[in-house]
C-alpha cells in the first residue's frame, strides 16, 4: 500500500474555502462585516504564510513564517468564537471550523518546537 504525503498546504486551503463559504452565508450589518472581513483575512493568511515559509531562506526564516501562521491561526480562532457569540444561530458552524482552525494552529505550534530544537541542537554542536 503506498503511503499518501500529508500536504498541510492543501488542507490550508480547503480550511480557507470552507472559511470563504461560511463568510458568503451570513447576512452583511455594520456589525458582522468587520468581523467577517477580519476571519477571512485572518484564515486565508495562514495559508499564505504556509507558502511563504516554504520558500524561506533560512532555517530562522523558516520559524519566523511560520510563527505568523500560528499567529494568524489564533486570530482565527478567536473571530470564530467572537462570530459564534455574536450570531447564536451559527455557534453550531462555527464550531466544525473552530475544531479545524484549533487542529492547524496545534500542528503549526508543533512544527515551530520541532524547528526551533533542531535549531538549537545545531547550535550547540557548533559551540563544540
Amino acid at each position: 500500500m503506498e503511503k499518501r504525503k500529508y500536504d498541510l498546504r492543501d488542507r490550508a486551503i480547503k480550511f480557507s474555502t470552507a472559511i470563504i463559504q461560511f463568510s458568503q452565508q451570513i447576512f452583511t450589518t455594520p456589525i458582522t462585516l468587520p468581523l467577517v472581513a477580519q476571519l477571512v483575512k485572518s484564515a486565508t493568511s495562514v495559508g499564505a504564510n504556509l507558502c511563504e515559509a516554504d520558500c524561506a531562506e533560512t532555517k530562522k526564516d523558516f520559524i519566523h513564517k511560520m510563527g505568523i501562521c500560528n499567529k494568524e491561526a489564533k486570530e482565527t480562532i478567536y473571530w470564530l468564537h467572537t462570530i459564534g457569540n455574536v450570531l447564536p444561530d451559527w455557534k453550531s458552524k462555527t464550531e466544525i471550523l473552530l475544531s479545524e482552525a484549533t487542529e492547524l494552529q496545534l500542528i503549526l505550534a508543533a512544527i515551530i518546537r520541532t524547528a526551533k530544537s533542531n535549531e538549537d541542537k545545531k547550535a550547540a554542536v557548533r559551540r563544540r
